[in-house]
């Protein structure tokens, strides 16, 4: 028995966190990490990129993509939990938008 409001009761429901939706989010931490360990990298070396951390930067970018994609597609899904697709959406689109500024400051 669960505990809801005070009140002791049963919890009825048939919703399930969607497998797309976790993996949304798994990829939107895997590439926000690892564009935030480039740019680390970058300030620990004295602001000197090495091409290394591009590709890594570029490649975060396209995990962000498929994560966004994977978050939406399980948006769509009838009668699950919204958290883990919506926080996937929202680290990815973050990921993405930090990328596409730092490659777009970098060509420039």
């Amino acid at each position: 028995m669960f505990k809801i409001f005070g009140k002791e009761g049963y919890i009825f429901t048939d919703k399930k966190n969607p497998k797309w939706g976790i993996m949304s989010s798994i990829l939107g931490l895997i590439a926000g990490v690892s564009v935030c360990l480039a740019v680390h990298l970058t300030y620990l070396n004295g602001g000197t990129a090495f091409m290394q951390y591009g590709a890594v930067v570029l490649l975060a970018m396209i995990y962000a993509a498929a994560g966004l994609a994977l978050g939406i597609r399980s948006l769509t899904e009838k009668d699950i939990f919204r958290v883990f697709p919506i926080i996937g959406i929202l680290l990815n689109v973050v990921t993405m938008a930090a990328s596409g500024i730092i490659l777009y400051l970098g060509v420039s």
